[in-house]
C-alpha cells in the first residue's frame, strides 16, 4: 500500500491526531456494540425486504434452499472492520517513523550548522592571527626603516658640519666658481689630499641693505624706503628685538633684527611683490614671507598694546578740548571712517567679499576687506575694527565692532564719536543731516561736522599713503591680512607720535563711497541733542561764517 506524502509538518501533525483518535474509537468496545446493533438493525431490514419480494415473486421458489444472510453480512462487517483497523495501524506506524525520521534529520541539522560555526570560528580566529601578526611584521619593517633614516640623516647633519668647520677654518684655499647665479664652494676634506666637497649655495646679493645699514647712509633715502626716520626705526629694532631674534647655528648665521625689521617694512610700504623683496635683501622668497608675517605678528602682539588702545580720561580732556576748537562742537573724543582694502578673489565665500560700488565704479571686478577706524585730533588711531567683508555697509562693520558692544556698555555715555552719513544716528554717533532741502542751521552743522570729519579721512590717507600694500591685492593669505593691516596701523601711529611727517608726493587721495543705513535714526534723544548742537553753534556765531 503506497502512503500518502505531506510537504507541512503541520498537516503531518493533524492526521496523526486524527489517525489516533480513529483508532481509539474502533477500540472501544461501547463503540462497537453500538455499530453491531446498528449493523443487526440494517441488516434485519433488508432481511424483511428480501422476505416480502420473495413471497410476491410466487411460489416458484419454494424449492430451493434458504440462505443464512444474515450471518454472512456480519462476516463481512467484520471482515471490513479488520481491515480498517489493519490500514489505520500500517498508516500510524508509517506516521511514526515518518516524525521519528523527520527527528533524526533536524539533529543532523543541527550538528551539521554547529560544527559550520566552530569551522568559521577556528577560520576566523587564524585569519585575524595572521593579520595582527601581519600587521606587527609591517610595523617592526617601517620602525627599522624609520630608524635607518634617522642614523643616515644624523651622518648626513655629522657630515655637513665637518664640511662647515672645514670650510670655516681655512685648512685649504676655497675655490668659488659662478655660473648660471649659482656659486660653487669647493672645500679640503681638512688633512692632506683627500677628497673634495662641494657645497652649493644660491648667490644673492645684499649689497642693497648692507649700504643702507651703514651710518653714512642718507637720512631723507632711509625715510623715503622705510617711511620713516633712523631713529623710529632704532625704536622699533629695539622694542621687538626679544619678540624677533634668533640664535645662530653651526651652518648658518641667524638673520639680524634690523634686518628683518627691514624686510617687513620695506615689503609693507613698496607692496612689491616678495621677489623684488629677495633680491632687494639677498634673501629667499619663502624666507622674507615668513619674516613679513612673524614682525607683523610681533608688532601686533608688542606694539599695539602700547602705541593703539583707546585713551585714558586725561587724554580724553585733551581730545575733546582740540575737536571743540576746530569745530566749536562739544564732547568729541573721535573721528571714524571706514575704508577697503582690495583683495584677491577668495576661495570661498567670494560673494561676501565682492565689492560692488567698487566693481561699478572702476568697471573691473572687485573684492574687499573693510577697515574701521577711531583717530584723535592727530590722525593717530585710538581704535580699529578689520577684517569683516566688502559687502557690509558702514553700520554693520559698526554693529560688529568691539567698539559698538562697549558703547552700549556705556563707555561712551555723554560723549560723541563723529561719523560720516553711512553711519546711523545713536547716543554716540554723530552724524549730518542728510535730507535734501537742508536749512541754514543744518548746512552750518554739516559744515563743521565736515571739520571733525576730515581728521578721520585725512588719517587713512596717510596710512594707505604711507603703507602701500594697502593700495593693491596682496599676497598674502585672507586669514593673514588682518594681521598685516593691524601692523601698518601700529606703524602709522608710531610715526605720527614721532613726527615722521609723509612725503606730499605719497598722499592719496580716497574714494570710499558712502551708503546711507536703512535705519538712519536709532534715536530720538540723539536728534533733540544734534539739533540743539546745531542751533547753538549758529547762534554764538561759531557757525555759518562762510555763507556771509
Amino acid at each position: 500500500m503506497k502512503l500518502p506524502t505531506f510537504a507541512d509538518p503541520e498537516s503531518l501533525s493533524y492526521v496523526y491526531t486524527l489517525l489516533q483518535s480513529s483508532f481509539d474509537q474502533m477500540n472501544d468496545p461501547n463503540n462497537n456494540n453500538n455499530n453491531n446493533y446498528n449493523n443487526n438493525n440494517s441488516s434485519a431490514t433488508s432481511v424483511n425486504t428480501r422476505k416480502r419480494r420473495r413471497k410476491v415473486k410466487g411460489d416458484d421458489d419454494v424449492g430451493g434452499d434458504e440462505i443464512p444472510s444474515n450471518n454472512r453480512e456480519e462476516e463481512e462487517g467484520d471482515n471490513k472492520s479488520k481491515n480498517k483497523k489493519e490500514e489505520l495501524k500500517g498508516i500510524l506506524t508509517s506516521l511514526l517513523l515518518l516524525d521519528e525520521q523527520e527527528k533524526v534529520e533536524q539533529d543532523h541539522q543541527i550538528k551539521d550548522s554547529e560544527d559550520e560555526k566552530f569551522s568559521l570560528e577556528t577560520n576566523h580566529k587564524k585569519k585575524t592571527k595572521a593579520m595582527i601578526q601581519y600587521y606587527t611584521n609591517l610595523d617592526d619593517y617601517y620602525g627599522q626603516v624609520e630608524e635607518s633614516e634617522r642614523v643616515q640623516r644624523k651622518k648626513s647633519r655629522n657630515m655637513a658640519n665637518s664640511v662647515a668647520v672645514a670650510a670655516a677654518g681655512g685648512s685649504e684655499a676655497l675655490e668659488l666658481e659662478e655660473g648660471n647665479g649659482e656659486g660653487v664652494v669647493k672645500s679640503g676634506g681638512g688633512g692632506g689630499g683627500g677628497p673634495q666637497r662641494r657645497l652649493w649655495v644660491k648667490d644673492r646679493s645684499g649689497a642693497w641693505w648692507d649700504e643702507c645699514n651703514t651710518p653714512d647712509f642718507p637720512e631723507e633715502e632711509f625715510k623715503k624706503a622705510f617711511r620713516m626716520g633712523r631713529s623710529t626705526f632704532d625704536l622699533i629694532c629695539e622694542e621687538l628685538n626679544s619678540a624677533i631674534v634668533k640664535e645662530d647655528t653651526t651652518l648658518r648665521n641667524a638673520i639680524p633684527v634690523r634686518q628683518r625689521v627691514a624686510v617687513c617694512l620695506w615689503r609693507l610700504a613698496t607692496g612689491d611683490p616678495l621677489r623684488i623683496v629677495s633680491k632687494r635683501f639677498g634673501l629667499g622668497i619663502s624666507t622674507c614671507h615668513k619674516l613679513v608675517l612673524e614682525v607683523c605678528t610681533a608688532i601686533k602682539t608688542v606694539l599695539m598694546p602700547k602705541y593703539l588702545q583707546w585713551p585714558d580720561e586725561a587724554a580724553l580732556r585733551k581730545i575733546k578740548g582740540d575737536f571743540e576748537s576746530v569745530s566749536g562742537i562739544p564732547n568729541v573724543v573721535g573721528s571714524m571712517y571706514t575704508s577697503h582694502v582690495p583683495i584677491i578673489a577668495p576661495k570661498i565665500s567670494v560673494a561676501d567679499y565682492f565689492n560692488k560700488r567698487h566693481t561699478e565704479r572702476n568697471q573691473k571686478t572687485s573684492y574687499s576687506i573693510t577697515v574701521q577706524g577711531v583717530v584723535d585730533s592727530r590722525g593717530v588711531f585710538t581704535d580699529v575694527c578689520i577684517g569683516w567683508p566688502g559687502s557690509m555697509s558702514d553700520d554693520r562693520v559698526l554693529e560688529k565692532s568691539a567698539l559698538f558692544q562697549r558703547a552700549n556698555g556705556g563707555l561712551l555715555k555723554g560723549m560723541w564719536i563723529v561719523g560720516s552719513s553711512g553711519y546711523p544716528l545713536m547716543d554716540w554717533v554723530l552724524v549730518p543731516y542728510t535730507q535734501q532741502h537742508l536749512t541754514w542751521t543744518q548746512h552750518a552743522f554739516n559744515e563743521k561736522i565736515g571739520e571733525v570729519q576730515k581728521a578721520a579721512k585725512d588719517a587713512f590717507a596717510r596710512l594707505k599713503g604711507r603703507w602701500s600694500c594697502l593700495q593693491k591685492r596682496t599676497e598674502v593669505k585672507l586669514q593673514d591680512l588682518p594681521i598685516v593691516l593691524g601692523a601698518c596701523c601700529v606703524l602709522h601711529n608710531i610715526c605720527e607720535m614721532k613726527g615722521d611727517k609723509i612725503d606730499p608726493d605719497l598722499k592719496l587721495d580716497l574714494v570710499d563711497d558712502e551708503m546711507v543705513p536703512e535705519v538712519a535714526l536709532r534715536s530720538v534723544s540723539s536728534m533733540k541733542a544734534r539739533d540743539a548742537i546745531a542751533h547753538n553753534l549758529l547762534h554764538h556765531g561759531l557757525a555759518g561764517t562762510s555763507f556771509l
